[in-house]
């Protein structure tokens, strides 16, 4: 084997930062040994494995082939190193990104039974919208990914984790909170208040109301869901959001939720990684907790 780990290393940090200078602070090196090792590893492979555009080093065609089995090779070797303190113990590092909903009302409890069980297990939690946790995978920021609904990109291996749906909420004031139905010309009619696009609320709201609304009156687009409910508790908006993410408010009487039976809008959260990432025993280990506690605890 003509190549070293460390060539790998440097070959990784500099695919994530595109730079050579802000690799070798990751790295902790000196600019220039990140510069020879580099062209040491292009030399043996020789072949070129960053294309310079401006200030920004991108991968080439080989780069792009390396990445992955590099990342792979880098994993393997860091569970060598930190090993298994015995036969049931697992450790080192998982970095997650994980949509709104999944994070504020399902991670806490998966992550702190993980804490149980597995000590010295450490999960790096990002949250963001369900198209930025994609590209975050693909980019191999995060280990793994809990996304809301759909994913087909075919890099990405997608897992069901567990069915969930939006609902359509008003302040109970509202004239449409007092209806048994509402139609979907009432629908087009009201101010809507909505998650950003990229999010997956919004991407399965934008395909329920799909060939039943001609047009929605979107007045304000937020990411945080906290911001929409508060706008729609003190204004004249609807909004449609996650059913965890405002079952305790409904329950409270602070917001009512809509009867909608024209708009479908079940969904599924799911598990997502890099179809070539290869087999990863914190990734299995979090998949397989998060699935005990779905039967443990049903969704309502």
């Amino acid at each position: 084997m003509k190549y070293s780990l460390k060539q790998i290393a440097v070959f990784d940090a500099i695919a994530s930062e595109e730079s050579v200078s802000a690799a070798a602070r990751k790295l902790a090196m000196t600019q220039s040994a990140v510069s020879m090792s580099l062209s040491q590893l292009e030399n043996l492979l020789e072949r070129p494995l960053f294309i310079r555009q401006g200030n920004r080093l991108v991968l080439s065609h080989w780069g792009h082939w390396l990445r992955p089995k590099a990342r792979r090779l880098l994993q393997d070797a860091e569970q060598i190193e930190l090993g298994l303190h015995d036969q049931h113990l697992l450790s080192g590092l998982l970095n997650l990104g994980a949509s709104q909903t999944a994070a504020e009302h399902l991670l806490p409890t998966l992550i702190s039974s993980l804490d149980h069980d597995f000590p010295e297990l450490r999960i790096g939690l990002s949250v963001e919208n369900s198209d930025q946790v994609i590209q975050g995978v693909l980019s191999y920021e995060y280990d793994i990914g809990i996304i809301e609904g759909r994913c087909d990109d075919s890099r990405i291996q997608y897992m069901p984790w567990l069915d969930d749906h939006l609902v359509v909420i008003a302040a109970p004031e509202h004239p449409f909170a007092h209806l048994n139905k509402v139609s979907a010309m009432q629908l087009q009619q009201a101010r809507w208040v909505l998650r950003e696009q990229g999010a997956g609320t919004r991407c399965i709201f934008d395909a329920a109301i799909h060939g039943v609304i001609d047009r929605v009156n979107v007045w304000k687009e937020y990411s945080q869901i906290s911001v929409l409910k508060s706008l729609v508790k003190h204004g004249v908006y609807l909004s449609a959001l996650p059913w965890l993410d405002v079952v305790q408010d409904v329950s409270a009487g602070s917001l009512a939720v809509l009867p909608t039976p024209e708009l479908d809008m079940h969904r599924q959260l799911a598990f997502i990684w890099r179809q070539d990432a290869g087999e990863n025993p914190l990734r299995n280990c979090i998949i397989s907790q998060g699935k005990k506690q779905v039967r443990d605890h049903p969704m309502p």
